[in-house]
């Protein structure tokens, strides 16, 4: 049973004086079994021999281990865990993988939806520092409740609570244990290596002298706080009110997906404590708009981009690029999109439902129609050519100036039939080779290079393609 604080107590003192680190602090709270197989030692050694890579990924992650340590002593669970994201992401919370997994905590879109993480136009709260987190350890509880075992649970973060369960099935059926060790060797290579890199993370945040390293300090106190939101705010300025750089801006808010933070009940900006009483106190003496972009609804296919921009006293680069759309392509029909926000709106905020249900579906840009020719066969008439080709007689007759419904064989006619078009791209979803869900630009070269190189199974593919 853990003690009641008691600020007279010496004990308790001296607990909070080692509390006083965040690390100190996730020390204490360690829970797993230590993992005793070779391959710890293996990733060990890589880590340790990469100090850079460890002071980056440390800093980083500085700005969100508070949280993260005190949502996970609110549910009672392990405070190794709060290290993950650094087998997940390097602590990058704008990490993206080519499995599409997102966020410092590395959900792919499925499983984000599965645990109301909103996906849109807008916002990707699968890197919301605070929804994702909540998200991850609420998946993590339910994997260890499937499981009963923390290494396993890991194990089916990474691989799949149902590969996982098979296959505990099969070392069952073959008289074999059901502990980490013992399933590695059904496990893909990927897996097999996942729980010894947190475990040498681990010993490493536990004795960081030992092995020559040094941690940032982190304060036991939040790094942030939350700040309601009621009206739209462009990134850009919502950065300079808060006296933050776009860059540190975005390292706390990076689910905003586009130049616009809209508003909303629910919205939320996350801010340094110092920054958040500036931001305060240079909006009440802001007097401009905040925002210079609104959202348009495209109604029509042919609506395209030249004229939306025309609209909008805007050029097509300006669309596309907000917008991230491709060159050479067109925005269907049910589309939001950006736009600079006319004078006359200057007041008026992007409707809410507009925002929660916002889609951008691209398909590439080729005219409605092509123009064919048909040459007259010796049993054709104007009926059954007209049948072959899906249109219809009076369209024959009018495109080849027709009087009447005969034609004769070997005579040529012209056209002009609908062009099918493929390869719709929605946001937020990006092409990408399917499988793995190594992620961020940081955590890349720890997954080339740490040992030993891993390859992708069927079976990992296919679990990973579940989680997508």
């Amino acid at each position: 049973m853990e003690r009641p604080w008691d600020p007279n107590d010496p004990l308790a003192q001296l607990l909070a004086m080692e509390e006083f680190d965040v690390w100190a602090r996730i020390r204490k709270g360690f829970a797993i079994p230590d993992l005793q197989n070779p391959l710890v030692e293996n990733q060990l050694q890589w880590y340790v021999a990469r100090p850079d890579y460890i002071q980056r990924t440390t800093t980083r992650a500085s700005r969100y281990l508070f949280h993260v340590v005190q949502e996970l002593e609110k549910r009672g669970m392990p405070t190794e865990l709060a290290l993950l994201p650094f087998i997940e992401s390097a602590f990058n919370p704008n990490a993206y993988s080519t499995a599409h997994a997102a966020g410092m905590w590395q959900f792919i879109p499925s499983t984000g939806r599965d645990f109301n993480l909103t996906q849109n136009v807008f916002k990707d709260e699968r890197r919301n520092v605070i929804a994702s987190t909540d998200a991850a350890l609420a998946y993590l509880q339910k994997l260890y409740g499937m499981f009963g075992d923390w290494q396993l649970a890991l194990a089916a973060y990474n691989w799949g609570e149902g590969s996982v369960q098979r296959a505990i099935n099969k070392a069952r059926a073959a008289g074999q244990g059901t502990d980490f060790n013992s399933l590695s060797q059904y496990m893909p290579a990927e897996t097999r290596n996942y729980v010894p890199k947190l475990q040498a993370v681990k010993n490493i945040v536990a004795t960081p002298g030992d092995y020559g390293l040094t941690l940032p300090k982190v304060d036991n106190q939040p790094y942030f706080v939350t700040i309601g939101k009621t009206r739209d705010i462009d990134i850009k300025v919502a950065a300079q009110l808060a006296e933050l750089s776009v860059e540190e801006f975005k390292a706390l808010n990076p689910q905003f997906n586009r130049p616009v933070i809209p508003a909303g009940t629910g919205t939320q900006i996350l801010l340094p404590q110092s920054n958040a009483e500036k931001f305060k106190a240079n909006l009440g003496k802001w007097g401009r708009a905040l925002s210079s972009w609104t959202a348009h609804k495209v109604t029509s296919t042919r609506e395209r981009i030249d004229a939306i921009a025309k609209r909008f006293g805007t050029t097509p680069e300006v669309i596309r690029e907000v917008n991230n759309i491709p060159p050479k392509t067109v925005v269907t029909a049910g589309s939001t999109v950006l736009v600079p926000r006319p004078e006359h709106l200057a007041d008026k905020d992007i409707a809410p439902e507009l925002v929660e249900n916002a889609t951008l579906v691209t398909a590439p840009d080729v005219p409605e129609t092509r123009r064919v020719h048909v040459k007259v066969g010796k049993k054709d008439t104007l009926a059954s050519i007209a049948r072959r080709h899906k249109v219809s007689v009076a369209q024959i007759k009018d495109w080849n100036d027709l009087k009447k419904d005969s034609v004769s064989a070997g005579q040529t006619l012209e056209l002009n039939l609908p062009n099918r078009v493929a390869g719709a791209r929605k946001e937020p979803a990006k092409k990408a080779s399917a499988g793995t869900r190594y992620r961020a630009a940081e955590a890349k070269p720890a997954r080339k290079a740490a040992p030993p190189a891993p390859r992708k199974t069927a079976a990992s593919e296919k679990t990973k393609a579940r989680r997508s």
